[in-house]
Protein backbone atom coordinates (compact mmCIF):
# COMPACT_ATOMS: atom_id res chain seq x y z
CA UNK A 1 0.00 0.00 0.00
CA UNK A 2 2.94 2.60 1.00
CA UNK A 3 4.75 1.62 -1.92
CA UNK A 4 1.52 2.56 -4.18
CA UNK A 5 1.38 6.15 -2.18
CA UNK A 6 4.97 7.21 -3.65
CA UNK A 7 5.13 5.16 -6.92
CA UNK A 8 1.95 7.36 -8.25
CA UNK A 9 4.33 10.26 -8.32
CA UNK A 10 5.60 8.50 -11.57
CA UNK A 11 2.51 7.21 -12.92
CA UNK A 12 -0.18 9.95 -11.75
CA UNK A 13 -1.44 12.64 -14.41
CA UNK A 14 0.62 15.47 -13.80
CA UNK A 15 -1.95 18.68 -13.14
CA UNK A 16 -3.87 15.92 -10.80
CA UNK A 17 -1.05 14.76 -9.36
CA UNK A 18 0.06 18.53 -8.51
CA UNK A 19 -3.11 19.66 -7.53
CA UNK A 20 -3.70 16.95 -5.10
CA UNK A 21 0.26 17.31 -3.53
CA UNK A 22 0.80 21.48 -4.38
CA UNK A 23 -2.54 22.44 -2.44
CA UNK A 24 -2.20 21.06 0.94
CA UNK A 25 1.64 22.20 0.84
CA UNK A 26 -0.03 25.63 -0.09
CA UNK A 27 -2.65 25.65 2.63
CA UNK A 28 -0.14 24.42 4.97
CA UNK A 29 2.53 27.19 4.69
CA UNK A 30 -0.16 29.55 4.47
CA UNK A 31 -1.15 28.78 7.89
CA UNK A 32 2.08 28.42 8.86
CA UNK A 33 3.04 32.25 8.11
CA UNK A 34 0.22 32.71 10.31
CA UNK A 35 2.99 31.93 13.60
CA UNK A 36 5.04 35.57 12.81
CA UNK A 37 1.88 37.22 11.21
CA UNK A 38 -0.89 36.78 13.88
CA UNK A 39 2.10 37.18 16.39
CA UNK A 40 2.68 40.67 15.02
CA UNK A 41 -1.16 41.92 14.36
CA UNK A 42 -2.07 41.87 18.04
CA UNK A 43 1.59 42.74 19.33
CA UNK A 44 0.93 45.59 16.96
CA UNK A 45 -2.46 46.34 19.14
CA UNK A 46 -1.24 46.00 22.76
CA UNK A 47 -2.81 49.03 24.45
CA UNK A 48 -0.39 52.28 24.30
CA UNK A 49 2.83 50.13 23.58
CA UNK A 50 1.73 48.61 20.47
CA UNK A 51 4.07 50.67 17.85
CA UNK A 52 7.33 50.15 19.83
CA UNK A 53 6.41 46.32 20.86
CA UNK A 54 6.01 45.90 16.89
CA UNK A 55 9.43 46.98 16.35
CA UNK A 56 11.07 45.28 19.06
CA UNK A 57 9.56 42.03 18.15
CA UNK A 58 10.17 42.74 14.11
CA UNK A 59 13.77 43.17 15.55
CA UNK A 60 13.64 39.69 16.97
CA UNK A 61 13.37 38.45 12.98
CA UNK A 62 17.04 37.77 12.27
CA UNK A 63 17.54 35.45 14.92
CA UNK A 64 14.12 33.54 14.37
CA UNK A 65 14.75 33.09 10.08
CA UNK A 66 18.81 31.62 11.11
CA UNK A 67 17.19 29.09 13.72
CA UNK A 68 14.93 28.57 10.86
CA UNK A 69 17.56 28.49 8.08
CA UNK A 70 19.07 25.64 10.09
CA UNK A 71 16.72 22.98 9.29
CA UNK A 72 16.52 23.84 5.48
CA UNK A 73 19.85 21.86 5.71
CA UNK A 74 18.17 19.08 6.24
CA UNK A 75 15.01 19.29 4.93
CA UNK A 76 15.84 21.55 1.65
CA UNK A 77 19.02 18.74 1.41
CA UNK A 78 17.57 15.63 2.50
CA UNK A 79 14.48 15.77 1.20
CA UNK A 80 15.06 15.63 -2.21
CA UNK A 81 17.61 12.67 -1.82
CA UNK A 82 15.27 10.92 -0.25
CA UNK A 83 12.71 11.36 -2.83
CA UNK A 84 14.78 10.52 -5.76
CA UNK A 85 16.13 7.14 -3.86
CA UNK A 86 12.89 6.67 -4.07
CA UNK A 87 12.06 7.40 -7.71
CA UNK A 88 14.86 4.62 -7.90
CA UNK A 89 13.22 2.32 -5.51
CA UNK A 90 15.85 2.58 -2.86
CA UNK A 91 13.98 2.47 0.13
CA UNK A 92 17.06 1.76 2.72
CA UNK A 93 19.00 4.72 1.55
CA UNK A 94 15.79 7.20 1.93
CA UNK A 95 15.40 5.73 5.56
CA UNK A 96 19.42 6.72 6.34
CA UNK A 97 19.18 9.94 4.99
CA UNK A 98 15.78 10.62 7.16
CA UNK A 99 17.82 9.19 10.00
CA UNK A 100 20.95 11.43 9.44
CA UNK A 101 18.67 14.48 8.46
CA UNK A 102 17.33 13.94 12.30
CA UNK A 103 20.74 13.84 14.10
CA UNK A 104 21.50 16.73 12.54
CA UNK A 105 18.40 19.00 13.47
CA UNK A 106 19.25 17.87 17.27
CA UNK A 107 23.12 18.90 16.60
CA UNK A 108 21.88 22.49 15.71
CA UNK A 109 19.33 22.75 18.25
CA UNK A 110 21.58 22.82 20.93
CA UNK A 111 24.51 24.85 19.03
CA UNK A 112 21.55 27.26 18.31
CA UNK A 113 20.36 27.73 21.39
CA UNK A 114 23.21 28.12 23.44
CA UNK A 115 24.74 30.45 21.00
CA UNK A 116 21.85 33.09 21.01
CA UNK A 117 21.55 32.78 24.35
CA UNK A 118 24.99 33.87 25.29
CA UNK A 119 24.74 36.96 22.71
CA UNK A 120 21.59 37.77 23.04
CA UNK A 121 21.48 41.50 23.65
CA UNK A 122 24.78 42.46 21.56
CA UNK A 123 22.93 41.17 18.74
CA UNK A 124 19.71 42.64 19.20
CA UNK A 125 20.49 45.71 19.07
CA UNK A 126 22.80 45.22 15.91
CA UNK A 127 20.02 43.74 14.26
CA UNK A 128 18.34 47.36 15.02
CA UNK A 129 17.21 47.36 18.41
CA UNK A 130 17.00 50.69 20.50
CA UNK A 131 17.17 51.69 24.11
CA UNK A 132 13.16 51.62 23.76
CA UNK A 133 12.49 48.36 22.07
CA UNK A 134 15.12 46.53 23.53
CA UNK A 135 12.93 44.49 26.73
CA UNK A 136 10.61 43.98 24.04
CA UNK A 137 12.76 41.91 22.01
CA UNK A 138 14.91 40.49 24.80
CA UNK A 139 11.63 39.23 26.24
CA UNK A 140 10.63 37.92 23.10
CA UNK A 141 13.56 35.67 22.01
CA UNK A 142 14.43 34.52 25.09
CA UNK A 143 10.76 32.64 25.62
CA UNK A 144 11.37 31.64 21.62
CA UNK A 145 14.84 30.29 22.57
CA UNK A 146 13.22 27.43 24.45
CA UNK A 147 11.67 25.91 21.83
CA UNK A 148 14.40 25.65 19.47
CA UNK A 149 14.39 21.96 18.97
CA UNK A 150 10.93 22.09 18.47
CA UNK A 151 11.23 24.24 15.61
CA UNK A 152 13.93 22.32 14.48
CA UNK A 153 12.03 18.91 14.51
CA UNK A 154 8.72 20.89 13.12
CA UNK A 155 10.40 22.76 10.04
CA UNK A 156 12.99 19.99 9.22
CA UNK A 157 11.10 16.99 9.30
CA UNK A 158 7.96 17.47 7.78
CA UNK A 159 9.19 17.89 4.21
CA UNK A 160 10.39 14.00 4.76
CA UNK A 161 6.52 13.90 4.74
CA UNK A 162 5.68 15.34 1.66
CA UNK A 163 8.94 13.99 -0.23
CA UNK A 164 6.86 10.88 -0.33
CA UNK A 165 3.73 12.05 -1.32
CA UNK A 166 1.71 12.40 1.99
CA UNK A 167 1.00 16.22 1.29
CA UNK A 168 -1.90 16.48 3.34
CA UNK A 169 -0.36 14.65 6.70
CA UNK A 170 2.26 17.16 6.20
CA UNK A 171 -0.50 20.01 6.26
CA UNK A 172 -1.82 18.60 9.06
CA UNK A 173 1.51 19.29 11.28
CA UNK A 174 1.78 22.64 10.44
CA UNK A 175 -1.95 22.99 10.68
CA UNK A 176 -2.42 21.39 14.66
CA UNK A 177 0.27 24.32 15.51
CA UNK A 178 -1.02 27.36 13.72
CA UNK A 179 -4.65 26.92 14.92
CA UNK A 180 -3.21 26.54 18.41
CA UNK A 181 -1.06 29.45 18.06
CA UNK A 182 -3.95 32.02 16.70
CA UNK A 183 -5.78 30.59 19.54
CA UNK A 184 -3.26 31.12 22.49
CA UNK A 185 -2.17 34.34 21.34
CA UNK A 186 -4.80 36.60 22.66
CA UNK A 187 -5.30 34.71 25.82
CA UNK A 188 -2.09 35.32 26.45
CA UNK A 189 -1.35 38.38 25.17
CA UNK A 190 -4.43 40.33 26.50
CA UNK A 191 -6.41 37.92 28.98
CA UNK A 192 -3.20 37.09 31.18
CA UNK A 193 -1.89 40.23 30.33
CA UNK A 194 1.56 38.75 29.35
CA UNK A 195 2.13 40.63 26.42
CA UNK A 196 5.06 40.26 24.34
CA UNK A 197 5.73 37.29 26.34
CA UNK A 198 2.74 35.21 26.05
CA UNK A 199 3.06 35.53 22.45
CA UNK A 200 6.24 33.73 22.81
CA UNK A 201 4.64 31.34 24.54
CA UNK A 202 2.13 30.54 22.58
CA UNK A 203 4.52 29.98 19.60
CA UNK A 204 6.85 27.86 21.00
CA UNK A 205 3.57 25.70 22.45
CA UNK A 206 2.32 25.07 19.16
CA UNK A 207 5.48 24.36 17.58
CA UNK A 208 5.98 21.90 20.40
CA UNK A 209 2.75 20.03 19.05
CA UNK A 210 4.00 19.91 15.74
CA UNK A 211 7.44 18.51 15.89
CA UNK A 212 5.47 15.49 18.23
CA UNK A 213 3.05 14.93 15.06
CA UNK A 214 5.65 15.01 12.78
CA UNK A 215 7.52 12.89 14.77
CA UNK A 216 4.82 10.51 15.47
CA UNK A 217 3.62 9.83 11.75
CA UNK A 218 7.64 9.56 11.00
CA UNK A 219 8.04 6.45 13.56
CA UNK A 220 4.61 4.92 12.71
CA UNK A 221 4.16 2.12 10.08
CA UNK A 222 2.23 4.72 7.85
CA UNK A 223 5.47 6.46 6.98
CA UNK A 224 6.83 4.57 3.74
CA UNK A 225 10.32 5.81 5.07
CA UNK A 226 10.52 5.55 8.67
CA UNK A 227 12.86 7.27 11.62
CA UNK A 228 14.49 4.81 13.61
CA UNK A 229 17.39 4.90 16.14
CA UNK A 230 19.41 2.80 13.90
CA UNK A 231 19.34 5.05 10.88
CA UNK A 232 20.10 8.45 12.75
CA UNK A 233 24.01 7.34 13.66
CA UNK A 234 25.95 9.54 11.49
CA UNK A 235 27.10 8.31 8.27
CA UNK A 236 29.59 11.37 7.31
CA UNK A 237 29.69 10.59 3.53
CA UNK A 238 25.98 11.02 3.25
CA UNK A 239 25.43 13.96 5.44
CA UNK A 240 28.25 15.67 3.26
CA UNK A 241 26.06 15.22 0.45
CA UNK A 242 22.73 16.21 2.05
CA UNK A 243 24.48 19.50 3.20
CA UNK A 244 25.87 20.22 -0.10
CA UNK A 245 22.44 20.28 -1.89
CA UNK A 246 20.88 21.69 1.40
CA UNK A 247 23.38 24.76 1.68
CA UNK A 248 21.10 26.58 -1.13
CA UNK A 249 17.95 26.92 0.93
CA UNK A 250 19.87 27.27 3.75
CA UNK A 251 21.79 30.74 2.41
CA UNK A 252 18.37 31.39 0.71
CA UNK A 253 16.43 31.70 4.30
CA UNK A 254 19.84 32.65 6.16
CA UNK A 255 20.50 35.51 4.29
CA UNK A 256 17.46 36.77 5.19
CA UNK A 257 18.58 37.73 8.59
CA UNK A 258 21.64 39.39 7.09
CA UNK A 259 19.29 41.60 5.26
CA UNK A 260 17.10 42.27 8.04
CA UNK A 261 20.52 43.35 9.82
CA UNK A 262 21.51 45.52 7.27
CA UNK A 263 18.29 47.37 6.62
CA UNK A 264 17.62 47.90 9.87
CA UNK A 265 20.59 49.85 10.33
CA UNK A 266 19.99 51.60 7.37
CA UNK A 267 16.72 52.88 8.09
CA UNK A 268 17.44 53.30 12.07
CA UNK A 269 20.36 55.80 11.06
CA UNK A 270 18.77 57.29 7.96
CA UNK A 271 15.14 56.75 9.39
CA UNK A 272 14.69 56.18 12.71
CA UNK A 273 12.31 53.31 15.11
CA UNK A 274 9.00 54.21 12.91
CA UNK A 275 11.10 53.22 9.82
CA UNK A 276 12.47 49.82 11.25
CA UNK A 277 8.97 49.58 12.09
CA UNK A 278 7.77 49.67 8.39
CA UNK A 279 10.29 47.28 7.50
CA UNK A 280 8.46 44.62 10.10
CA UNK A 281 5.04 45.07 8.16
CA UNK A 282 7.20 45.03 4.48
CA UNK A 283 8.39 41.36 5.32
CA UNK A 284 5.34 40.34 6.44
CA UNK A 285 3.52 41.23 3.79
CA UNK A 286 6.20 39.46 1.50
CA UNK A 287 5.92 36.41 3.39
CA UNK A 288 2.47 36.50 2.56
CA UNK A 289 3.79 35.82 -1.15
CA UNK A 290 6.54 33.89 -0.44
CA UNK A 291 5.00 31.41 1.64
CA UNK A 292 2.45 30.33 -0.53
CA UNK A 293 4.72 30.04 -3.15
CA UNK A 294 7.47 28.34 -1.44
CA UNK A 295 4.25 26.13 -0.46
CA UNK A 296 3.47 25.49 -3.68
CA UNK A 297 6.95 24.56 -5.05
CA UNK A 298 7.44 22.13 -1.71
CA UNK A 299 4.61 19.83 -2.78
CA UNK A 300 5.88 20.05 -6.69
CA UNK A 301 8.91 19.25 -6.01
CA UNK A 302 8.81 15.77 -4.90
CA UNK A 303 7.22 15.14 -8.59
CA UNK A 304 10.46 16.19 -10.04
CA UNK A 305 12.55 14.04 -8.07
CA UNK A 306 10.47 11.11 -7.70
CA UNK A 307 10.81 11.10 -11.83
CA UNK A 308 14.22 12.27 -12.32
CA UNK A 309 15.34 9.25 -10.28
CA UNK A 310 13.09 6.92 -12.01
CA UNK A 311 14.70 8.63 -15.67
CA UNK A 312 10.98 10.14 -16.41
CA UNK A 313 12.66 13.34 -18.22
CA UNK A 314 9.76 14.02 -20.09
CA UNK A 315 7.42 14.06 -17.08
CA UNK A 316 10.20 16.04 -15.23
CA UNK A 317 10.15 18.63 -18.14
CA UNK A 318 6.53 18.77 -18.06
CA UNK A 319 6.45 19.36 -13.92
CA UNK A 320 8.58 22.24 -14.07
CA UNK A 321 6.62 24.22 -17.29
CA UNK A 322 3.51 24.36 -15.26
CA UNK A 323 4.97 25.22 -11.92
CA UNK A 324 7.06 28.06 -12.90
CA UNK A 325 4.00 29.35 -14.98
CA UNK A 326 2.14 28.82 -11.60
CA UNK A 327 4.52 30.58 -9.54
CA UNK A 328 5.01 33.57 -12.23
CA UNK A 329 0.92 34.18 -11.85
CA UNK A 330 0.55 33.60 -8.54
CA UNK A 331 3.55 36.64 -7.35
CA UNK A 332 2.36 38.91 -10.33
CA UNK A 333 -1.11 38.89 -9.74
CA UNK A 334 -0.71 39.59 -5.57
CA UNK A 335 1.87 42.17 -6.06
CA UNK A 336 0.10 43.83 -8.17
CA UNK A 337 -3.06 44.23 -6.18
CA UNK A 338 -0.64 45.06 -2.61
CA UNK A 339 0.90 47.80 -4.67
CA UNK A 340 -2.70 49.31 -5.66
CA UNK A 341 -3.71 48.83 -2.41
CA UNK A 342 -0.64 49.24 0.25
CA UNK A 343 -3.80 51.08 3.07
CA UNK A 344 -4.92 47.70 3.37
CA UNK A 345 -1.77 45.89 4.51
CA UNK A 346 -0.71 48.34 6.65
CA UNK A 347 -3.80 48.56 8.53
CA UNK A 348 -3.36 45.04 9.20
CA UNK A 349 -0.73 45.31 11.54
CA UNK A 350 -0.91 49.01 13.05
CA UNK A 351 -3.05 51.43 14.11
CA UNK A 352 -0.83 54.04 14.28
CA UNK A 353 -1.59 56.77 11.73
CA UNK A 354 2.40 57.86 10.88
CA UNK A 355 3.12 54.05 10.47
CA UNK A 356 -0.02 53.69 8.34
CA UNK A 357 1.28 56.57 6.26
CA UNK A 358 4.84 55.65 5.75
CA UNK A 359 3.83 52.18 4.28
CA UNK A 360 1.94 53.36 2.36
CA UNK A 361 4.50 55.07 0.56
CA UNK A 362 7.02 52.45 0.32
CA UNK A 363 5.43 49.22 -0.05
CA UNK A 364 4.97 50.03 -4.03
CA UNK A 365 8.27 50.83 -4.01
CA UNK A 366 9.65 48.00 -2.26
CA UNK A 367 7.63 45.13 -3.57
CA UNK A 368 7.63 46.19 -7.43
CA UNK A 369 9.93 43.76 -8.29
CA UNK A 370 8.69 40.42 -6.86
CA UNK A 371 6.12 41.24 -9.77
CA UNK A 372 8.01 38.64 -11.95
CA UNK A 373 10.01 36.58 -8.56
CA UNK A 374 8.04 33.81 -9.49
CA UNK A 375 9.83 32.60 -12.09
CA UNK A 376 13.06 32.38 -10.14
CA UNK A 377 11.08 30.66 -7.26
CA UNK A 378 10.20 28.14 -9.97
CA UNK A 379 13.88 27.96 -10.98
CA UNK A 380 15.62 27.66 -7.64
CA UNK A 381 12.61 24.91 -6.82
CA UNK A 382 13.27 22.66 -9.90
CA UNK A 383 17.44 22.76 -9.32
CA UNK A 384 17.05 21.84 -5.96
CA UNK A 385 14.59 18.70 -7.04
CA UNK A 386 16.78 17.93 -9.48
CA UNK A 387 19.85 17.50 -7.19
CA UNK A 388 21.56 20.35 -8.60
CA UNK A 389 23.90 21.93 -5.35
CA UNK A 390 26.36 24.35 -7.61
CA UNK A 391 23.89 26.05 -9.66
CA UNK A 392 21.41 26.45 -7.00
CA UNK A 393 23.88 27.50 -4.57
CA UNK A 394 25.06 30.16 -7.00
CA UNK A 395 21.16 31.29 -7.75
CA UNK A 396 21.11 31.99 -3.87
CA UNK A 397 23.84 33.54 -3.48
CA UNK A 398 23.26 35.83 -6.47
CA UNK A 399 20.16 38.10 -4.82
CA UNK A 400 20.92 38.27 -1.39
CA UNK A 401 24.09 38.08 -0.89
CA UNK A 402 26.14 39.26 -3.91
CA UNK A 403 22.91 41.53 -5.39
CA UNK A 404 20.82 43.35 -2.17
CA UNK A 405 23.37 43.32 1.04
CA UNK A 406 25.32 45.63 -1.13
CA UNK A 407 22.87 48.22 -2.75
CA UNK A 408 21.39 48.21 0.60
CA UNK A 409 24.59 49.67 1.91
CA UNK A 410 25.33 52.14 -1.44
CA UNK A 411 22.25 53.07 -2.55
CA UNK A 412 21.27 54.92 1.06
CA UNK A 413 24.37 57.11 0.32
CA UNK A 414 22.74 58.17 -3.00
CA UNK A 415 18.80 58.59 -1.97
CA UNK A 416 19.07 58.81 1.84
CA UNK A 417 16.02 56.57 3.81
CA UNK A 418 14.68 55.62 0.18
CA UNK A 419 17.82 54.23 -0.98
CA UNK A 420 17.05 51.38 1.87
CA UNK A 421 13.84 50.36 0.27
CA UNK A 422 14.90 50.99 -3.56
CA UNK A 423 17.74 48.09 -3.00
CA UNK A 424 14.80 45.81 -3.00
CA UNK A 425 13.15 46.16 -6.23
CA UNK A 426 17.26 45.95 -8.17
CA UNK A 427 18.03 43.10 -6.83
CA UNK A 428 14.73 40.97 -7.74
CA UNK A 429 14.82 42.59 -11.23
CA UNK A 430 18.61 41.31 -12.11
CA UNK A 431 18.47 38.26 -10.27
CA UNK A 432 15.72 36.93 -12.42
CA UNK A 433 16.90 37.63 -15.67
CA UNK A 434 20.29 35.80 -14.18
CA UNK A 435 18.82 32.94 -13.05
CA UNK A 436 15.85 32.61 -16.32
CA UNK A 437 19.51 32.60 -18.31
CA UNK A 438 21.02 29.92 -16.03
CA UNK A 439 18.30 27.60 -16.53
CA UNK A 440 17.97 27.98 -19.86
CA UNK A 441 21.31 27.16 -20.83
CA UNK A 442 21.50 24.25 -18.37
CA UNK A 443 18.07 22.34 -18.27
CA UNK A 444 19.09 19.62 -21.66
CA UNK A 445 22.01 19.17 -20.08
CA UNK A 446 21.23 17.68 -16.69
CA UNK A 447 17.62 16.04 -17.74
CA UNK A 448 20.03 12.73 -18.72
CA UNK A 449 21.20 9.81 -17.53
CA UNK A 450 24.91 11.04 -16.98
CA UNK A 451 23.56 13.38 -14.87
CA UNK A 452 21.28 11.52 -12.73
CA UNK A 453 24.50 8.59 -12.00
CA UNK A 454 26.59 12.21 -10.96
CA UNK A 455 23.95 13.18 -8.25
CA UNK A 456 23.66 9.34 -6.93
CA UNK A 457 27.38 8.48 -7.25
CA UNK A 458 28.22 8.85 -3.88
CA UNK A 459 25.24 6.53 -2.36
Amino acid sequence: MQKNQDSRLGTENITKLMISLAIPAVLAQIVNVLYNIVDRIYIGRIPGVGAAALTGVGVTFPIITIISAFSSFASGGGAPLASIALGQGDRKRAERILGNAASLLLFFSALLMLFFFVFQKPLLYLFGASDNTIGYSSTYISIYLLGTVFVQLAVGLNTFISCQGHARTAMCSVLIGAVVNIALDPLFIFVFHMGVAGAAVATILSQALSAAWVLKFLCSEKSGIRLRLSGMRPDFALLRQVMALGVSPFIMAATESAITIVMNHGLQVYGGDLYVGSMTILQSVLQLVFVPINGFTTGVQPIISYNFGAGSFDRVKMTIRRMISVTFLAAFLYVVFAMLRPGVFAGLFTTDEELIALVKKVLPVYLCGMSVFGIQSGIQSSFLGLGQAKISLCIALLRKVILLIPLALLLPHFFGVMGVYYAEPVADLISVAIASTLFLLNIRKILSKEMLAKVTHTA
